[in-house]
This record gives structure tokens, C-alpha cells and sequence, in this order.
């Protein structure tokens, strides 16, 4: 059984649906064992806690000084000390590297709101994804899990899956089409899939 970390910034959403897909049995190879979010004021911090999982903030600003290796240290150190073996980005908004990307190297992942290579790498996050496809017009997106490297958004991808995009959607309401339909169903699998290899 692995043990996974989950890194979060903001409501958890992606994180109740691998909470939930651990309840219902499609994450059976993991655990998740705890959450790390770089917001105090995170909602998923609360599911986590409703989960019984322990939780932990760090921040790079208030706990680090600004510093980016001494914030990319205190995370790897936290994930250590739990003996994490799996760390999923769950909508985690910091740029992770140095020491905690040696440490977990090809054991990071993440969910990004497109068809990567689409709509990818800095900048690309939440809702700027969804007005961006809009934008270009394109008429199918999605969502991707792919392994974390020192490239934003550029690591191997482990899983896609496709969403249509309706004549009159909305940035809000694309972002919520692509979380159920891809997001929500993709990571669970993608966890369970790393964790079973």
C-alpha cells in the first residue's frame, strides 16, 4: 500500500474525488496519508481534516522567507516525515523544485485543466486555462495527468481525457465540464494506476 501526500491551494475539489475514490474502492493500492497546502485559509484543508487526514501549511512567504528552496525543503521534509511515497498535486498552485523534486523524482503528480500541450506551462492555471481554449475556439478540451519535472506542465503524461466544449459556455462553466467529466474521473485512476506500478 503506498503512501500518497496531496499538495492543495485552494476549495479541494480534487481532492474529495480522490477521497471519495478511496472510500468507494477505485484508489485500492494507495492511501492518502496526508494534505500540505501553501493557504491557510485553503478550504481543503477543512475536507481533509472532515477525512481525519492529518493536514500541514506551509507557505513560502510568511514560513520561508520568500525563499523558494527553503519552501521546496519544508514540503519534502513534511512528506518524509509522513513516509510518503506518492506526492498528487491537486490543484496546487506553487512551482515545485529543487530538493523535493530530486527527492520525488518520477513520483509527482499533477492535474492540468487541458489537453496538454495545449493551453499548458506558466501562467496556465484555474480559470486562464478555460479562457484561453475559449478564446482560440477550440471545441474540445480537457483534462491531463502527467508526471511533475522541473518543466511546467512538461513532465510524461500518464492519462487524458477529452471534453467537449458547448457554443455557449462560459470560462465557469467549461472549468466545472472539465472537472466532472475528466478531472474528477482521470486522477482517481491515475493515482491508483502509480500506485499499483
Amino acid at each position: 500500500m503506498k503512501r500518497i501526500g496531496v499538495l492543495i491551494s485552494g476549495g479541494g475539489t480534487n481532492l474529495q474525488a480522490l477521497i471519495d475514490a478511496q472510500n468507494s474502492g477505485i484508489i485500492k493500492s494507495g492511501k492518502i496519508v496526508c494534505v500540505c497546502s501553501n493557504r491557510s485559509a485553503a478550504y481543503g484543508l477543512e475536507r481533509a481534516k472532515k477525512a481525519d487526514i492529518p493536514t500541514r501549511v506551509i507557505r513560502k512567504n510568511a514560513d520561508c522567507s520568500g525563499d523558494i528552496n527553503e519552501f521546496n525543503k519544508k514540503i519534502c521534509e513534511y512528506m518524509k516525515e509522513m513516509q510518503v511515497d506518492i506526492i498528487v498535486l491537486a490543484g496546487y498552485l506553487a512551482i515545485l523544485g529543487g530538493e523535493l523534486l530530486a527527492e520525488y523524482s518520477d513520483r509527482i503528480i499533477n492535474i492540468h485543466p487541458s489537453l496538454i500541450p495545449s493551453f499548458c506551462g506558466d501562467g496556465f492555471y484555474g480559470l486562464k486555462v478555460h479562457e484561453a481554449a475559449l478564446e482560440y475556439g477550440v471545441k474540445v478540451t480537457g483534462a491531463t495527468v502527467h508526471f511533475v519535472n522541473e518543466v511546467v506542465d512538461g513532465g510524461k503524461i500518464i492519462m487524458q481525457k477529452a471534453v467537449n466544449v458547448e457554443d455557449n459556455d462560459t470560462p465557469e462553466i467549461l472549468q466545472r465540464r472539465v472537472m466532472e467529466q475528466a478531472e474528477w474521473v482521470i486522477l482517481p485512476q491515475a493515482v491508483e494506476l502509480v500506485c499499483r506500478s
